[in-house]
C-alpha cells in the first residue's frame, strides 16, 4: 500500500504536442514517458484559444470540463457540446478533433490511455459534501478539483492530488473531486 502525494505547485507548464495549448502532467505511467509512449497519463489542460486538439494514435481520452464556460468540439466530423463542469466526456484521441471556445478559456482534466495496451480508466466526479468509499484497486488517482478534499490523511488543495496504490480508503470532497480508477499493467 502506498499513498502519494502529488501537490499542484510541482507541476510544469508545457506546450501542447501541436503548439495549440499547455498542459501539466499530474501523473504518467511509465513515470516520465513522453507523449507517444505512455500507457496512461493524466493532465490538466488549458485551452485559451480555438483551435485543434493534438491526435494521439491508437489512443482513447476522457475529457471533464473543470473552469470556463464550455466548448464545442469536433470529434471526426461529429459535434460534442460541453457545456456542463465535471462530467466525463470520452472520446478517441486519434480522430481530428476541433475545439470552438463558448465563452473564453478553459482548463480540462484530461486521461489518456493507449487502446488495447492497458484496460480503460474510469473516472467519478464527487460533488462537494460527499463522501466516495474507494475500494483497494491497483491504482487510485484523486484531484481536488475546484475546493479541498481529504483521503487517506491526507488533504488536498485545489489542484493538489494523491495517488493511492492497493490502498481502500474514504474519500470526503467540500469542493469538487475527480477519482480515477487507473488500469494495472498490461
Amino acid at each position: 500500500m502506498t499513498v502519494r502525494a502529488l501537490p499542484a505547485a510541482g507541476r510544469v507548464a508545457v506546450p501542447w504536442k501541436n503548439g495549440g495549448g499547455v498542459t501539466r502532467e499530474i501523473v504518467a505511467r511509465p513515470e516520465g514517458a513522453g507523449m507517444g509512449e505512455f500507457e496512461w497519463r493524466v493532465s490538466l489542460a488549458d485551452v485559451g484559444a480555438d483551435g485543434p486538439f493534438s491526435a494521439f494514435a491508437d489512443v482513447d481520452r476522457i475529457l471533464t470540463m473543470v473552469e470556463g464556460e464550455g466548448m464545442e468540439l469536433t470529434v471526426g466530423g461529429e459535434h460534442r457540446r460541453v457545456d456542463t463542469r465535471f462530467v466525463p466526456q470520452r472520446f478517441p484521441g486519434d480522430l481530428p478533433t476541433g475545439c470552438r471556445l463558448l465563452g473564453g478559456p478553459v482548463v480540462n482534466l484530461n486521461v489518456m490511455w493507449h487502446r488495447g495496451a492497458v484496460a480503460a480508466p474510469t473516472v467519478t466526479v464527487a460533488a462537494p459534501g460527499r463522501s466516495l468509499a474507494l475500494p483497494a484497486g491497483p491504482a487510485v488517482l484523486v484531484i481536488a478539483l475546484d475546493g479541498t478534499a481529504e483521503v487517506a490523511g491526507v488533504s488536498l488543495g485545489r489542484g493538489d492530488a494523491v495517488l493511492l496504490t492497493d490502498e481502500e480508503a474514504t474519500l470526503r470532497a467540500t469542493g469538487h473531486t475527480a477519482a480515477i480508477a487507473l488500469p494495472p499493467r498490461a
